[in-house]
Protein backbone atom coordinates (compact mmCIF):
# COMPACT_ATOMS: atom_id res chain seq x y z
CA UNK A 1 0.00 0.00 0.00
CA UNK A 2 1.22 3.57 -1.08
CA UNK A 3 0.55 6.61 1.02
CA UNK A 4 -0.79 8.39 -2.06
CA UNK A 5 -2.17 5.63 -4.29
CA UNK A 6 -3.65 3.36 -1.75
CA UNK A 7 -3.86 -0.52 -2.72
CA UNK A 8 -1.41 -1.74 -5.74
CA UNK A 9 -1.69 -4.53 -7.29
CA UNK A 10 2.23 -5.79 -8.72
CA UNK A 11 2.67 -8.47 -10.75
CA UNK A 12 6.24 -9.76 -11.79
CA UNK A 13 7.61 -5.92 -10.53
CA UNK A 14 4.97 -4.49 -13.06
CA UNK A 15 1.94 -2.52 -11.47
CA UNK A 16 -1.34 -3.45 -12.49
CA UNK A 17 -3.71 -1.27 -11.04
CA UNK A 18 -3.91 1.33 -7.84
CA UNK A 19 -6.55 2.51 -5.97
CA UNK A 20 -5.85 5.95 -6.91
CA UNK A 21 -6.09 6.11 -10.61
CA UNK A 22 -7.79 2.34 -11.72
CA UNK A 23 -11.17 3.75 -12.49
CA UNK A 24 -9.27 6.04 -15.51
CA UNK A 25 -8.14 2.45 -17.13
CA UNK A 26 -11.43 -0.22 -16.19
CA UNK A 27 -13.79 2.67 -17.61
CA UNK A 28 -11.98 3.44 -20.77
CA UNK A 29 -11.21 -0.20 -21.73
CA UNK A 30 -15.29 -1.01 -21.02
CA UNK A 31 -16.89 1.99 -22.43
CA UNK A 32 -14.78 2.55 -25.42
CA UNK A 33 -16.20 -0.55 -27.18
CA UNK A 34 -19.72 -0.82 -25.58
CA UNK A 35 -20.62 3.20 -26.91
CA UNK A 36 -19.10 1.98 -29.82
CA UNK A 37 -21.77 -0.60 -30.05
CA UNK A 38 -25.70 0.76 -30.91
CA UNK A 39 -26.69 -2.41 -28.49
CA UNK A 40 -23.97 -4.75 -26.67
CA UNK A 41 -26.38 -6.82 -24.97
CA UNK A 42 -23.96 -9.89 -24.53
CA UNK A 43 -20.42 -9.05 -23.66
CA UNK A 44 -17.49 -11.45 -22.94
CA UNK A 45 -14.31 -10.25 -20.96
CA UNK A 46 -11.13 -12.30 -21.49
CA UNK A 47 -8.74 -12.40 -18.42
CA UNK A 48 -9.47 -8.91 -16.07
CA UNK A 49 -9.21 -11.45 -12.85
CA UNK A 50 -9.44 -8.10 -10.48
CA UNK A 51 -13.10 -7.44 -11.50
CA UNK A 52 -12.22 -3.87 -12.82
CA UNK A 53 -14.07 -4.40 -15.85
CA UNK A 54 -16.72 -6.15 -14.77
CA UNK A 55 -17.39 -3.92 -12.60
CA UNK A 56 -17.98 -1.22 -15.50
CA UNK A 57 -19.38 -2.94 -18.11
CA UNK A 58 -22.35 -4.33 -15.79
CA UNK A 59 -23.07 -0.10 -15.31
CA UNK A 60 -23.92 0.08 -19.05
CA UNK A 61 -27.85 -0.01 -19.01
CA UNK A 62 -28.17 -2.04 -22.78
CA UNK A 63 -26.15 -5.00 -21.20
CA UNK A 64 -27.73 -7.82 -20.37
CA UNK A 65 -25.57 -10.90 -19.99
CA UNK A 66 -21.35 -10.55 -19.19
CA UNK A 67 -19.35 -13.88 -19.07
CA UNK A 68 -15.79 -13.62 -18.25
CA UNK A 69 -13.03 -16.06 -18.73
CA UNK A 70 -10.22 -15.83 -15.90
CA UNK A 71 -7.29 -18.49 -16.25
CA UNK A 72 -6.26 -17.69 -12.64
CA UNK A 73 -8.34 -17.92 -10.01
CA UNK A 74 -5.60 -17.03 -8.02
CA UNK A 75 -5.91 -13.25 -8.65
CA UNK A 76 -9.75 -13.43 -8.41
CA UNK A 77 -9.26 -14.59 -5.02
CA UNK A 78 -6.50 -11.96 -3.92
CA UNK A 79 -8.72 -9.38 -5.52
CA UNK A 80 -11.59 -9.98 -3.66
CA UNK A 81 -9.72 -9.95 -0.42
CA UNK A 82 -7.23 -6.98 -0.91
CA UNK A 83 -9.16 -5.14 -3.85
CA UNK A 84 -13.05 -4.95 -2.89
CA UNK A 85 -13.40 -1.58 -4.56
CA UNK A 86 -12.74 -3.76 -8.05
CA UNK A 87 -13.94 -7.25 -7.49
CA UNK A 88 -17.22 -6.13 -6.19
CA UNK A 89 -17.95 -6.27 -10.36
CA UNK A 90 -18.17 -9.86 -9.61
CA UNK A 91 -21.71 -9.94 -7.76
CA UNK A 92 -23.94 -8.66 -10.59
CA UNK A 93 -26.51 -11.41 -11.32
CA UNK A 94 -25.37 -9.61 -15.09
CA UNK A 95 -21.88 -11.92 -14.61
CA UNK A 96 -20.82 -15.27 -15.13
CA UNK A 97 -17.28 -16.49 -14.31
CA UNK A 98 -15.66 -19.35 -16.07
CA UNK A 99 -12.01 -20.43 -14.56
CA UNK A 100 -10.21 -21.10 -17.52
CA UNK A 101 -8.59 -20.50 -20.72
CA UNK A 102 -9.91 -17.63 -22.92
CA UNK A 103 -8.92 -19.20 -26.64
CA UNK A 104 -10.84 -22.62 -25.35
CA UNK A 105 -13.74 -20.48 -24.31
CA UNK A 106 -14.10 -18.67 -27.70
CA UNK A 107 -13.50 -21.74 -29.81
CA UNK A 108 -17.29 -22.83 -28.29
CA UNK A 109 -19.15 -19.64 -28.57
CA UNK A 110 -18.71 -18.73 -32.31
CA UNK A 111 -21.03 -15.65 -33.17
CA UNK A 112 -22.15 -15.24 -29.66
CA UNK A 113 -21.40 -11.72 -28.41
CA UNK A 114 -21.98 -8.04 -29.29
CA UNK A 115 -18.49 -7.54 -27.50
CA UNK A 116 -15.33 -8.55 -26.54
CA UNK A 117 -13.09 -6.74 -24.16
CA UNK A 118 -9.33 -8.64 -23.09
CA UNK A 119 -8.00 -7.02 -19.98
CA UNK A 120 -4.57 -9.03 -20.13
CA UNK A 121 -1.04 -7.95 -18.88
CA UNK A 122 1.43 -6.69 -21.11
CA UNK A 123 2.34 -8.73 -24.08
CA UNK A 124 4.83 -10.94 -22.81
CA UNK A 125 4.92 -14.80 -21.65
CA UNK A 126 1.32 -16.29 -21.58
CA UNK A 127 0.31 -13.05 -22.36
CA UNK A 128 1.87 -12.71 -25.51
CA UNK A 129 -0.57 -15.29 -27.28
CA UNK A 130 -3.45 -12.84 -26.51
CA UNK A 131 -1.93 -9.97 -28.82
CA UNK A 132 -1.40 -12.84 -32.06
CA UNK A 133 -3.30 -12.61 -35.33
CA UNK A 134 -4.74 -16.00 -34.52
CA UNK A 135 -6.07 -14.73 -31.55
CA UNK A 136 -8.13 -11.34 -33.33
CA UNK A 137 -9.27 -14.39 -35.64
CA UNK A 138 -10.66 -16.19 -33.23
CA UNK A 139 -12.30 -13.48 -31.51
CA UNK A 140 -13.76 -12.12 -34.66
CA UNK A 141 -15.64 -15.41 -34.88
CA UNK A 142 -16.88 -15.62 -31.65
CA UNK A 143 -18.82 -12.18 -32.38
CA UNK A 144 -22.19 -11.59 -33.59
CA UNK A 145 -22.46 -9.64 -36.96
CA UNK A 146 -21.20 -6.03 -36.24
CA UNK A 147 -19.53 -6.79 -33.31
CA UNK A 148 -16.31 -5.09 -31.62
CA UNK A 149 -13.33 -6.18 -29.90
CA UNK A 150 -11.36 -4.31 -27.44
CA UNK A 151 -7.81 -4.81 -25.99
CA UNK A 152 -5.03 -3.28 -23.55
CA UNK A 153 -2.55 -1.64 -25.79
CA UNK A 154 0.74 -0.31 -24.09
CA UNK A 155 1.89 3.16 -25.10
CA UNK A 156 3.23 4.37 -27.95
CA UNK A 157 5.94 6.38 -26.78
CA UNK A 158 7.68 3.35 -25.89
CA UNK A 159 5.80 0.48 -27.50
CA UNK A 160 4.83 1.92 -31.32
CA UNK A 161 6.38 -0.98 -32.56
CA UNK A 162 4.31 -3.13 -31.05
CA UNK A 163 1.07 -1.21 -31.43
CA UNK A 164 1.58 -0.75 -35.17
CA UNK A 165 1.99 -4.89 -35.69
CA UNK A 166 -0.96 -5.28 -33.63
CA UNK A 167 -3.00 -3.01 -35.45
CA UNK A 168 -1.97 -5.04 -38.29
CA UNK A 169 -3.16 -8.41 -37.43
CA UNK A 170 -6.34 -6.60 -36.70
CA UNK A 171 -6.55 -5.11 -40.29
CA UNK A 172 -6.74 -8.58 -41.65
CA UNK A 173 -9.84 -9.55 -39.89
CA UNK A 174 -12.12 -6.30 -39.07
CA UNK A 175 -12.75 -3.38 -41.52
CA UNK A 176 -12.30 -0.53 -39.03
CA UNK A 177 -9.41 -0.61 -36.27
CA UNK A 178 -8.14 1.97 -34.01
CA UNK A 179 -6.35 2.90 -31.22
CA UNK A 180 -7.41 5.29 -28.43
CA UNK A 181 -5.64 6.92 -25.19
CA UNK A 182 -6.42 7.40 -21.79
CA UNK A 183 -4.36 8.69 -18.79
CA UNK A 184 -2.95 6.54 -16.40
CA UNK A 185 -0.47 7.91 -14.34
CA UNK A 186 0.43 4.94 -12.40
CA UNK A 187 1.43 3.30 -16.06
CA UNK A 188 4.79 3.64 -17.89
CA UNK A 189 4.52 6.81 -19.25
CA UNK A 190 1.61 8.42 -17.60
CA UNK A 191 -0.95 6.89 -20.45
CA UNK A 192 -2.20 3.74 -21.75
CA UNK A 193 -4.01 2.26 -24.97
CA UNK A 194 -6.12 0.23 -26.29
CA UNK A 195 -7.02 -1.54 -29.36
CA UNK A 196 -10.45 -1.59 -30.75
CA UNK A 197 -11.84 -3.04 -33.69
CA UNK A 198 -14.78 -3.26 -35.37
CA UNK A 199 -16.59 -5.53 -37.84
CA UNK A 200 -18.91 -3.39 -39.16
CA UNK A 201 -17.72 -1.21 -41.56
CA UNK A 202 -19.65 1.72 -41.37
CA UNK A 203 -18.55 2.59 -37.52
CA UNK A 204 -16.78 5.10 -36.45
CA UNK A 205 -15.22 4.64 -33.20
CA UNK A 206 -14.62 8.41 -32.54
CA UNK A 207 -18.44 8.98 -32.72
CA UNK A 208 -20.23 6.97 -30.43
CA UNK A 209 -23.29 5.45 -31.00
CA UNK A 210 -24.32 5.38 -27.50
CA UNK A 211 -23.91 9.05 -25.69
CA UNK A 212 -25.01 9.55 -21.84
CA UNK A 213 -26.34 12.37 -20.22
CA UNK A 214 -24.14 14.30 -17.49
CA UNK A 215 -26.68 13.04 -15.00
CA UNK A 216 -26.48 9.31 -16.34
CA UNK A 217 -22.82 9.61 -16.28
CA UNK A 218 -23.07 10.40 -12.47
CA UNK A 219 -25.39 8.14 -11.76
CA UNK A 220 -23.40 5.03 -13.65
CA UNK A 221 -20.79 6.61 -10.94
CA UNK A 222 -18.35 7.31 -13.67
CA UNK A 223 -15.27 9.33 -12.95
CA UNK A 224 -13.60 9.52 -16.03
CA UNK A 225 -15.02 8.71 -19.40
CA UNK A 226 -17.54 11.16 -21.04
CA UNK A 227 -18.93 11.42 -24.63
CA UNK A 228 -15.99 14.15 -25.11
CA UNK A 229 -13.06 11.94 -23.62
CA UNK A 230 -14.82 8.93 -26.14
CA UNK A 231 -14.26 11.15 -29.05
CA UNK A 232 -10.95 12.44 -27.52
CA UNK A 233 -9.40 9.81 -26.71
CA UNK A 234 -8.88 8.98 -30.87
CA UNK A 235 -6.79 11.96 -31.83
CA UNK A 236 -2.89 11.17 -31.45
CA UNK A 237 0.03 13.46 -31.73
CA UNK A 238 0.52 13.67 -35.31
CA UNK A 239 3.62 11.33 -34.77
CA UNK A 240 2.03 8.37 -34.19
CA UNK A 241 -0.93 8.90 -36.09
CA UNK A 242 1.40 8.74 -39.29
CA UNK A 243 2.91 5.49 -37.79
CA UNK A 244 0.22 3.79 -37.57
CA UNK A 245 -2.44 5.17 -39.79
Amino acid sequence: MGYSHGIVLVLDGIIQCTERDEFAYQEMISFLPLCCHPNPKKVLIVGGGDGGVAREVVKHPLVEEVHQVEIDDRVVELSKKYLPFMACGFDSPKLKLTIGDGFEYMKQREGEFDVIITDSSDPIGPAESLFQESYFALAKKALRPNGIICSQGGTFWIDMDHIKSTLDHCRKHFPVVGYGVASVPSYPTGQIGFFIASSNENTKLNEPAKTFTDEEIDEMKLRYYTTDIHKAAFTLPRYAAKKLY
